[in-house]
């Protein structure tokens, strides 16, 4: 038995509006006694695919927008053609030939507004498998977990964060990566001087100007965010993915935030026998909307660039999470400046390196129609006066030497720190490591963690993350005085446990 999967073909001029397009789709279903809910994706030409007319309209729809090229299109044969698309695109109806690119059957021939024509067709699929935004299949690949379901009891705590091992306690802080000794006085300074404007709504203006310039990218491409987890429940909310998929162990609040939004979430879980590399074979096919972090919280594995870009197709949002890039010299494997990889989203964040995380202050870095649309969804002035101005001033020339510095002293602490725990038989570590953390695996590490917080230290838990168990801990790296006493902390600690635990 089969249900209707439907595929709405959209011919567009340039600039025509989602309302434009949104109006004449729902027309064409009513007129037709056809339901929305039954659209699976809008296709279209690939030069027409980044409109944002076009992938606005998608986006009220919850669908993907897939793109083919004019060649492609012109091998479709299509029952009512028209000169003028023939002469521009060689089909003679870009809307038909789109809609029957998957085969099946035209249900409702071209219809025209005033700067767009759409056109629906019909292709079969089983009984079930046809998913609506809130009710997305489970994932058939190997390497997939099902897909959680929008429970707050399913699988680990993901809402489970590290300020939550130091919070009101005194405990020298390995939990939380931000880089201790910040915010600087003169990043201080600036945020201090914004003050004397907070009557006045908040301009981003001219932080959008310098994250643009620091990225060597136009304007348009830039969305100032309040922190990279505002990022995230803006992707969830505002983008059209009817299968996201989570490549895990990572940072938990992307897929908390698909969650929230309703979307079931296939995850990709990386292997430790493989180091957490990732394969890009192990992503489904038909994943539209996939997220991977890099250098990847908690596994400290830092993926090429090149690796990252298999997994970016038409049609498909590609999200990858550099939060701690920066903290890489010379951020190598970043894809943040790009502006060829489809369906690239770039997340940034200045709450590591300059200990921001309460001033909250991110961005994303993407295609302007995917900027648009992101844009769409946030509130008014969701960024305050004071973290513009210091995402502003950390934009500067200086500031990007003080990071760079920043990367280069984390680099020297993270190898004194692997090369201390190298002398413990009991712990394996993740390497190579590349962000300002390492994780680590031991037997009975939960009772490690309660050992260390005896003795002054708080080590992030690693059950929370999907993935890892009780096993696993997260470390941050500080300075070579402090990771001593930890590591001291550590033998006590190891010697503390029965035999048993520690053979």
């Amino acid at each position: 038995m089969t249900r209707a999967a439907l595929v709405v073909g959209v011919g567009a001029r340039r600039g025509v509006p989602a309302e434009e397009v949104l109006g004449l789709i729902r027309r064409t279903l009513q007129e037709a006694r056809l339901t929305a809910g039954d659209v699976v994706a809008l296709a279209t030409l690939d030069s027409r695919a980044d409109e944002p007319g076009i992938a606005g309209a998608a986006a009220r729809l919850g669908v993907p927008v897939r793109s083919y090229t004019a060649g492609a299109l012109a091998e479709v044969p299509v029952p009512h053609p028209s000169e003028a698309p023939r002469a521009a695109v060689a089909t003679g109806s870009v809307a038909e030939a789109a809609a029957l690119m998957d085969g099946g059957e035209l249900l409702v021939p071209k219809r025209r507004s005033r700067s767009a024509t759409c056109a629906v067709a019909r292709r079969g699929e089983a009984d079930g498998t046809t998913a609506s935004t809130n009710g997305a299949e489970p994932f058939t690949m190997a390497a997939m977990l099902p897909p959680t379901k929008h429970s707050e009891n399913a699988g680990p705590d993901l809402r489970h964060h590290g300020d939550a091992e130091v919070r009101g306690l005194d405990l020298t802080d390995l939990a939380v990566n931000v880089r201790t000794g910040t915010p600087p006085d003169w990043l201080r300074q600036r945020i201090a001087a914004s003050l004397g404007s907070l009557a006045a709504y908040p301009d981003g203006r001219p932080a959008r100007t310098a994250v643009a310039g620091r990225h060597g990218l136009p304007e348009e491409r830039v969305l100032l965010t309040a922190g990279a987890a505002e990022a995230f429940v803006l992707i969830a909310r505002a983008l059209p993915a009817r299968r996201p998929v989570v490549v895990h162990p990572q940072f938990t609040e992307p897929e908390a935030a698909l969650r929230a939004a309703g979307r079931e979430v296939g995850r990709v879980v990386l292997r430790p026998e493989d180091g957490f590399r990732l394969d890009p074979a192990a992503v489904p096919e038909d994943a539209d909307l996939v997220v991977v972090g890099n250098p990847t919280n908690p596994t400290s594995v830092l993926h090429p660039a090149g690796v990252l870009e298999q997994l970016a197709r038409p049609g498909r949002t590609l999200v990858v999470d550099e939060a701690f890039m920066d903290a890489v010299p010379g951020e190598r494997e970043a894809l943040c400046a790009r502006q060829d990889v489809p369906g690239l989203v770039v997340l940034r964040s200045l709450t590591k390196t300059w200990g921001l995380a309460g001033l909250r202050i991110g961005y994303v870095l993407a295609e302007p129609a995917t900027v648009a649309l992101l844009q769409e969804a946030q509130p008014l002035w969701p960024v305050s006066s004071p973290a513009l101005a210091a995402a502003e001033a950390c934009m500067e020339p200086r500031a990007l030497v003080e990071a760079a510095d920043a990367a280069d002293r984390v680099t020297v602490d993270r190898a004194h720190l692997l090369a201390g725990l190298a002398e413990f038989s009991e712990v394996q570590v993740v390497e190579p490591a590349a962000g300002p953390f390492v994780l680590l695996r031991l037997q009975r590490a939960d009772e490690v963690r309660e050992l260390l917080r005896s003795r002054g230290f708080a080590a992030r838990r690693g059950d929370t993350f999907p993935g890892l168990g009780r096993e696993w801990l997260r470390i941050a790296v500080r300075d070579r005085v402090t990771t001593n006493r930890f590591l001291q902390a550590l033998d006590l600690a190891l010697q503390g446990l029965p035999r048993r635990a520690v053979g």
